[in-house]
């Protein structure tokens, strides 16, 4: 426990002290983001490399208290190395990819082929992959094609989702936070301990890093973050969807673990999804940039950055408390009570957005 403490208190410490700098250079350098198109909201030249302190800061902290000592046989030890080349070796790809998108841009299909490159190897080679529903809609297991596919899709909707939900002082960093600590309390009570320091190293960069990009943002993450966040994210929560249910207490056993991992995702799967619907609805491109948001809506509303993030922030952590109604559910009702949530804040944004849009319009 006091590792994990160390985990999280190095990240936090070396965003803490390393941002300012970073800052500098990026002025210096001119890797600034300009707000040159309509659907940007900042008003000024802002630095969008963030994402370079937030990785380092996160493989740092997590390779510094590494702790393979906790570990019993030769099997595990393998395992877990094995687990960390193939994290090391995926982060690096898309870590650059998003640099070069931050800094020159990047072709959507280069980014998509990188995507399923990263994907394929998390799922093949490291066989981080999601084997069945666990019971949600009556489903167990899936054959093995299946897993590869619902794996992929996954994992390119959840990094995705973490990009597109960066349009907001705080708000990526912040789902991010609530995500990881949310993972990183699951895997201490599940006694496993390699994945909580992962969950606790990136919990801590992303809330060193909260302290710049808060409102008003001194720095944004850029796809350098969002990107490599997305994919560690992705594995957190697929490895609590598998985690084997015969290690756990009674309490956890009795939770849902896929409802708990969506419930922790809810915002950013929840926004992506509505935001295609509407873009395929128009016959548009699903990649294509809008202001169409949820967090677009509440500013378009009045509301200000800090109050959008707030009320965001607020709806993803009644949403896990949500998810421990499974402990009394079945995990289909389960999954029934986050649609539920999911399209009551839906409905109350679109309704103050009408109600916004009258008034102007008179």
């Amino acid at each position: 426990m006091v590792i994990l403490i160390l985990v999280f208190i190095t990240a936090f410490t070396v965003v803490l002290f390393a941002t300012p700098a970073l800052i500098k250079v990026a002025i210096l350098k001119n890797l600034i983001d300009l707000p040159s198109e309509d659907r940007k909201i900042h008003k000024r030249a802002i630095p969008t490399i963030g994402g370079i302190i937030i990785y380092a800061a996160t493989l740092f902290s997590f390779s510094l208290w590494y702790n393979i000592e906790e570990l019993h046989d030769y099997s595990e030890i393998a395992e877990s190395v094995k687990e960390f080349q193939i994290l090391i070796a995926t982060s690096l790809v898309l870590f650059f990819v998003g640099v070069k998108d931050d800094i020159i841009g990047t072709a959507p299909v280069k980014k998509l082929f990188a995507h399923v490159v990263v994907g394929l190897i998390l799922i093949l080679m490291g066989d981080i992959r999601i084997t069945g529903l666990h019971g949600v809609f009556g489903v167990e297991r899936i054959p093995e094609w299946g897993s590869i596919f619902l794996s992929l899709f996954t994992y390119i909707v959840v990094v995705n989702a973490m990009n597109l939900i960066d349009g907001v002082d705080g708000l990526a960093a912040g789902v991010g936070f609530i995500a990881t600590s949310v993972f990183g309390v699951w895997f201490v009570f599940a006694n496993e301990y390699t994945l909580a320091s992962l969950s606790f190293s990136l919990a801590g960069a992303l809330l060193g890093f909260l302290i710049f990009n808060f409102s008003p943002a001194k720095i944004f993450m850029g796809d350098s973050g969002s990107l490599f966040i997305g994919m560690f994210i992705y594995v957190l929560s697929t490895k609590l969807i598998e985690y084997p249910i015969e290690r756990l207490n009674d309490f956890w056993v009795n939770i849902s673990n896929p409802v708990l991992a969506i419930s922790a995702l809810i915002y950013p799967l929840t926004d992506t999804l509505r935001v295609f619907i509407i873009r395929a609805a128009k016959g548009q491109s699903p990649f294509a940039a809008d202001r169409n948001h949820i967090h677009h809506r509440l500013i378009d509303c009045g509301y200000s950055h800090t109050k959008t993030v707030i009320i965001i922030y607020v709806f993803s952590v009644l949403t896990i408390g949500v998810s421990l109604l499974s402990c009394y559910l079945n995990p289909s009702l389960s999954v029934l009570a986050l649609v539920v949530t999911a399209l009551i804040f839906i409905s109350w944004v679109s309704l103050i957005f009408k109600k916004n849009s009258k008034k102007l319009a008179e």
